[in-house]
């Protein structure tokens, strides 16, 4: 009787234990949850905080030039009027313009893939005299201001017979970007060197070890290189200013700027067609936003 007793104990002691671990369980189940849950929503208003500029500009896309400027204004109008789209196309060639702008953003992200992984390559792992020197005379060159280059460069285009062409556009990218270039530098320090000599004890020579090696494993460093390009390129407008002459060669940058005249500027037709130019960013970041915001990371953890 009396170990029946102590069982009965033991079991009653157990269950009430169990009772306690599920209690506490479901606790830590509810708090995480409502801590995800306090999470996105303050991340969904944060995004939709910031949302508002392109809301907005959607908006006024779609008004006349009265509803623009009336009081109060109202986010959306009466009748959308989607012919501002038609008309901005229609007014100047955006088609052309965008076109224009992928082949330099095609151009320069083949120059810097081109010649950063190699430049990189050699700074990381090869041995050269004043190898250091070096290094620090192309770090150097980042600041140096873009607009002191301006004067020097046309001249020297000038002189080559280059103005008016998309040449100046792309050609500096084939000598590599010093800013991809220390990314890269520093990525491949990373990557261990054993990989390197393994590699060379089966016969592989240096090319071999850059290309199949080497490049495979810097995929984040090469996305963020080429998201950067691709908006750094498509954003530009002060180079395109003043090395283009031709209607038709205008990129996008230079060719909404004919959307402000000198007294008056038709907001909603200009609002149309830069919402049309963002769409090429918002598509591309969308679908490399995985791998940038990886390639962020794994660069500033690894650098």
């Amino acid at each position: 009787m009396r170990l029946s007793k102590d069982l009965g104990e033991i079991s009653a002691a157990q269950y009430e234990a169990r009772r306690k671990s599920q209690r506490a369980n479901t606790w830590i189940t509810v708090r995480r949850l409502m801590g995800y849950s306090s999470a996105y929503i303050l991340m969904t208003a944060i995004a939709l905080v910031f949302m508002i500029p392109l809301l907005w500009m959607f908006s006024t896309s779609l008004k006349t030039r009265a509803d623009i400027f009336a009081w109060p204004p109202s986010w959306l109008p009466d009748v959308p009027m989607w012919e501002n789209y038609v008309a901005a196309f229609t007014s100047y060639p955006l088609a052309r313009f965008m076109l224009n702008s992928t082949i330099l953003v095609v151009l320069n992200t083949i120059g810097e893939l081109v010649s950063v992984p190699l430049i990189a390559y050699g700074f990381a792992r090869l041995r050269f005299p004043f190898k250091k020197v070096l290094f620090l005379l192309m770090l150097s060159t980042m600041m140096i201001p873009g607009q002191i280059k301006l004067i020097p460069l046309y001249s020297m285009y000038s002189r080559l017979g280059l103005i008016d062409t998309y040449v100046p556009l792309f050609l500096p990218s084939f000598f590599g970007n010093p800013f991809f270039i220390f990314l890269m530098v520093q990525y491949i320090r990373t990557i261990p060197r054993d990989l390197d000599e393994a590699a060379r004890i089966d016969g592989a020579g240096t090319w071999t070890i850059l290309y199949r090696i080497i490049l495979p494993l810097c995929k984040p460093a090469l996305t963020v290189m080429i998201v950067f390009t691709f908006l750094w390129v498509w954003n530009d407008f002060l180079q395109p200013l003043i090395y283009l002459n031709d209607f038709n060669s205008y990129p996008i940058s230079v060719g909404l700027a004919f959307f402000q005249g000198r007294y008056s500027v038709e907001w909603n037709m200009f609002m149309a067609a830069t919402l049309v130019s963002i769409l090429p960013v918002l598509v591309l970041y969308f679908f490399a936003q995985k791998h940038l915001i990886g390639g962020i990371s794994a660069l500033g953890l690894k650098g």
